[in-house]
């Protein structure tokens, strides 16, 4: 019997970890599907809605709404 192929290899994983570290970004989370695909959750940064939020307050700061 054969091996099923392997979706994905620690190399992946491990390059994806030092490309989020190099931005600068803390890694809360690792996840991997059944198809291979890397998903790394970070601690930092900002969300959509603070983006908004923040632009919302500095249109407001220069007169505009």
């Amino acid at each position: 019997m054969s091996r099923c192929p392997v979706p994905f290899r620690q190399i992946d994983v491990q390059r994806a970890i030092k490309a989020v570290r190099a931005s600068g970004l803390d890694i809360a989370r690792i996840e991997i599907d059944k198809n291979g695909k890397i998903i790394i959750a970070t601690t930092t940064g900002t969300t959509p809605g603070d983006e908004i939020d923040e632009l919302k307050a500095l249109g407001k700061k220069h007169g505009y709404g």
